[in-house]
């Protein structure tokens, strides 16, 4: 099903652009009539992405876990298409390991990207949608079910998310006087490049077939629900955060 919303007049950062659920944010965000910059370390495959969409995307290598390139990143979507009003704080990484097996280093590279990383990034957003008066900032940070479902083996990763929703309900509540909206999207699991061998093992199967619909989640299920949150029909929601599970917590 093609949904169809006007964002016309927005300049949106994707972090983590350039693969999976990043790849697809930009390229419905640049449908829907946004320019869009697409921010990751890969750059080829960003280069990539940016030349199938069109004139309306540029590649901007960054790296989430260092703010100087994040502070870099936003100077070069101005560049590109002027004052960024919209920002989605995708970048993420699995930090898959059971607790008393992960490294200490893993913690920190986990921890350093999904959840520094974000906030950094959704903070850079704001402060330049301060400075240059946007009007309707929009700030869309991407979490996940793990936040409040136990997940034995995601120990790091699902402590990162469950910190990206109360930092986002945190600065939604800082900066809603100055008109931008800050929320969050929990998906479910998706088959990505980070655990698509896992759900081909035995216990990725049988953690499938425990789903009330016995199936993962298509990552066009985010569309709808993105859009909205980045589009100006969105004027009352801040803080909130969207559970988007095919009803894998039910």
């Amino acid at each position: 099903m093609s949904i169809s919303v006007d964002l016309s007049g927005r300049t949106a950062l994707v972090t983590g652009a350039s693969s999976g659920l990043g790849a697809r944010f930009g390229r419905i965000l640049a449908a829907n009539g946004a320019r869009v910059a697409l921010g990751a370390r890969r750059k080829d495959r960003l280069e990539a992405l940016a030349a199938e969409i069109g004139d309306s995307a540029a590649a901007i290598a960054m790296d989430v876990a260092q703010e100087a390139d994040i502070i870099a990143g936003f100077d070069a979507a101005e560049a590109a298409f002027g004052p960024v009003n919209t920002v989605i704080a995708n970048a993420g990484v699995d930090g898959a390991g059971m607790a008393i097996d992960m490294p200490e280093e893993e913690i920190e590279r986990t921890l350093a990207i999904n959840l520094k990383g974000a906030i950094l990034t959704a903070r850079e957003g704001a402060k330049r949608m301060i400075a240059n008066k946007v009007q309707r900032g929009r700030i869309v940070m991407i979490a996940s079910i793990t936040a409040f479902e136990p997940s034995p083996g995601l120990v790091a990763y699902s402590a990162s998310k469950a910190g990206v929703i109360q930092a986002a309900r945190s600065m939604a509540r800082e900066w809603a006087r100055y008109g931008i909206c800050v929320n969050t999207i929990s998906p479910g699991y998706i088959r990505t490049a980070i655990n698509d061998d896992w759900f081909d093992t035995d216990m990725g199967k049988k953690q499938i077939a425990r789903f009330p619909k016995r199936r993962l989640m298509g990552e066009e299920g985010l569309d709808g629900p993105l859009l909205f949150l980045c589009s100006d029909a969105a004027e009352f929601v801040t803080g909130s955060d969207f559970v988007l599970d095919d009803g894998q917590t039910l």
